[in-house]
């Protein structure tokens, strides 16, 4: 099998020949390529440069035998294509260029010409499908409209994003024009995705935490599934709800045909709270990688062994790759996956 028929199979819980894997999103940063490149770049020029994103996008998969490539990009180029620009703040973090907090705001908001305002993305989608063939699978992604909107309310990062939580609770009208607006622009970003190549799209629903209590599936998930719904119902796509894993029920009845499962469950466990046939992404603790080989080994044996012979399991982080990751870690990870029978 190639990887990109191995990684499909997971997708589709089919049977496959090795357990696939890939690194989550940010996997390039803990490298000294990458560093050197940050050197010259900011982090937007590298997003918004085609050639440069297609490079960070190939760096792991030039020292790491992956089944699938994920491309470097950002999920704030949704607010920034509408018309609210973002920046990295000297002290970390993200500030937008202003605060949604009205109707007239939302209104201002322009979903059209998703193709020409990120036209970025597309061409550097099509330089990666050229570099790799077609026997590496490609993933696009983007954020949830929840996630999206969090941002956009509360003006800058956050802990708690309140702005979000009081619109969903005080102001229905204005949130759901918020959340419609969001969710068409992501369908049209998704299928042009779709169209310049890639082989699964995962969604990050990274505050889905933050809802209002027993408000998930009306403040995050519905909208969701509305997406979902749109694509193609062949091409998977892959949900990550970081710590929510308590609502495995409602996360599989959006229509997604993999789950991506953070660290703070046993993946066998999981396995028993959503149907056999949508797949399991995860789950190895990020920090693991900075700790030493033998540690890495024996975490990620631990894995293998409760997933062992499910036709569904992808292999991946809980989270993002962290900056302090060792090389001689993620080369023991993925020496660990292939060995394994």
């Amino acid at each position: 099998m190639t990887h990109r028929e191995r990684f499909l199979a997971a997708c589709h819980c089919q049977p496959f020949d090795r357990t696939p894997i890939w690194i989550m999103r940010q996997a390039g940063r803990y490298l000294p390529e990458y560093r050197k490149l940050k050197e010259k770049h900011s982090f937007l020029e590298c997003v918004r440069t085609p050639e440069l994103a297609t490079e960070i996008s190939l760096q792991p998969l030039r020292r790491f035998d992956l089944d699938a490539a994920i491309l470097f990009s950002d999920i704030l180029v949704i607010p920034e294509a509408l018309g609210q620009g973002y920046q990295f703040k000297d002290s970390a973090g993200i500030k937008m260029d202003y605060k949604i907090s009205s109707m007239t705001q939302i209104d201002s908001l322009d979903t059209s010409r998703i193709d020409e305002k990120l036209f970025y993305v597309f061409k550097a989608l099509t330089l990666l499908r050229r570099e790799l063939g077609s026997e590496m699978a490609i993933l696009g992604f983007g954020g949830s409209p929840w996630t999206l909107a969090a941002y956009m309310t509360e003006g800058e990062s956050s802990k708690n994003f309140q702005a979000i939580n009081n619109l969903f609770i005080n102001n229905r009208p204005i949130f759901n024009a918020l959340m419609e607006k969001l969710t068409v622009s992501l369908i049209d970003y998704f299928k042009l995705k779709i169209n310049a190549g890639v082989d699964a799209l995962q969604i990050f629903d990274s505050w889905g935490g933050i809802c209002p209590d027993g408000s998930y599936w009306e403040a995050s998930l519905r909208w969701i599934k509305d997406i979902i719904d749109a694509l193609p119902s062949h091409l998977p796509v892959i949900l990550y709800a970081k710590g929510m894993a308590h609502h495995a029920s409602s996360l599989s009845q959006t229509g997604s045909r993999v789950l991506s499962v953070d660290w703070k469950i046993p993946l066998h466990k999981m396995r028993t709270k959503v149907p056999p046939s949508i797949a399991l992404q995860g789950n190895l603790d990020p920090a693991i990688l900075s700790t030493n080989p033998e540690k890495v080994r024996n975490e990620t044996e631990k894995i293998l062994k409760n997933m062992r012979g499910d036709p569904g399991h992808i292999f991946n982080l809980g989270h993002g790759i962290l900056p302090d990751a060792r090389i001689e870690n993620v080369i023991t990870l993925v020496k660990t996956i292939r060995d394994f029978s």
